[in-house]
């Protein structure tokens, strides 16, 4: 499958039952509009790989489907990151002449990009403003994939006569959204099981990839995925791996990218291992998707548990593989993880701990919620249901 386009029907192997026809019939019905999508980015964020399995497929049912990219000079990709850190509730010093930048900009990108459709669909913050210059006809959302709920007052001010002039937002939890009087539409994000991160892995290329990330395979290991940052809490894990060794010989293993300006953390995990040789941090390559895949397939139970997240597909990514997860209550990780059936809320080191440990004392559990972690991805969060909530979303939006 690597070396052709891959197609709806791929996906009927692992999709729920019906799922890919229920797809082809509505696209039946919605042959013949147009859909633009439009980002600031082709290769960051956390809905890029969805975008790439969307937009052909929605082609490949008939609906002309573009995706468009807003470019500027560094000022912009620099106040355009300021405004979404604002948006996330950090504060940020944004001017108003970064303000009217960003907006000049966006103005510009309208009046050079194709964006007579029926739908357009605009993601997050960087071409929010492109809304000021959008044509008479067809529709416009917002797609907000972060937690907007709490923004900075003076940039969200700003912000917010713009967004009265969308159809709608979508967002991926109700909590997340703003306080805006458009309609709010709720799709939850998903996973690829295609991709690099998600397809089957054979037996050999797993034990490659673990062999070069230099991860023995002699005892269990649990693992946790995500950036070298104290929002990420990886010292949370180490602490709560140690109370957990005194009771199970295992091995944690934490994999992220160690770049600046997170390297210090990174330095700091390998202090805290204290010469533990099974506490073992991965700084991953640049080309990390197939890694993770291999570590989260070996890896016995999967661990995240950030202080503060978006929505964290992490967590339907390890229990596509099959794994239980013992998440934080932070982002949408709650609206992931069924507590008791396919793993864990905490709230704390002590409760991750003790989590884990009843885990690890009964293997036949690790099992069976790991079996039910996989068919509750199946059923809610692979990329099949979300291309079925935006044709639903291209349905209602273009009667």
């Amino acid at each position: 499958m690597a070396n052709r386009a891959v197609t709806l029907d791929d996906y009927r192997a692992v999709a729920p039952r019906g799922a890919v026809d229920v797809l082809l019939r509505i696209g039946e019905r919605l042959r013949g509009r147009r859909v633009a999508h439009v980002s600031a980015s082709r290769y960051s964020g956390g809905f890029v790989e969805v975008l790439n399995r969307l937009v052909p497929t929605q082609n490949e049912l008939g609906i002309d489907t573009g995706w468009e990219i807003v470019v500027g000079d560094a000022q912009f990709d620099a106040v355009a990151q300021a405004v979404a850190t604002a948006l996330g509730g950090t504060e940020q010093v944004v001017t108003d002449a970064m303000l009217e930048h960003l907006l000049a900009t966006c103005v510009e990108n309208a009046a050079r990009l194709p964006l007579e459709a029926d739908l357009v669909v605009v993601h997050e913050s960087a071409p929010l403003l492109l809304v000021d210059g959008r044509p008479a006809s067809g529709s416009w959302v917002w797609r907000c994939h972060g937690d907007v709920s709490a923004p900075q007052h003076q940039v969200w001010s700003f912000l917010r006569r713009f967004l009265a002039r969308y159809n709608g937002t979508v967002v991926s939890l109700a909590r997340f959204a703003p306080s805006l009087s458009i309609p709010r539409y709720l799709i939850h994000p998903s996973i690829d099981p295609l991709s690099d991160r998600n397809r089957d892995l054979p037996r050999v290329e797993q034990a490659e990839r673990l062999a070069r990330l230099r991860v023995p395979r002699d005892k269990p290991f649990l693992l946790q995925v995500g950036p070298f940052t104290r929002t990420q809490d990886p010292l949370g894990v180490v602490n709560a791996y140690r109370l957990v060794k005194k009771h199970h010989d295992v091995r944690l293993v934490l994999a992220g990218p160690a770049l600046e300006p997170n390297s210090a953390v990174f330095d700091e995990v390998v202090a805290a291992a204290d010469g533990d040789a099974d506490v073992i941090p991965v700084a991953l390559p640049p080309d990390t998707q197939g890694d993770i895949n291999a570590l989260e397939r070996a890896a016995s139970i999967i661990v995240q548990k950030p202080l503060r997240a978006d929505f964290g597909l992490d967590v339907a990514s390890a229990m596509w593989k099959g794994k239980p997860v013992v998440g934080s209550t932070a982002g949408g990780i709650p609206a992931q993880i069924v507590s008791g059936v396919t793993g864990y809320t905490v709230e704390t080191v002590q409760g991750a701990a003790f989590r884990l440990r009843h885990l690890l004392s009964n293997p036949e559990l690790i099992g069976r919620m790991g079996a039910a972690g996989r068919e509750h991805v199946r059923r809610h969060f692979l990329v099949t249901r979300h291309i079925g909530a935006y044709l639903a979303l291209l349905a209602q939006l273009t009667k």
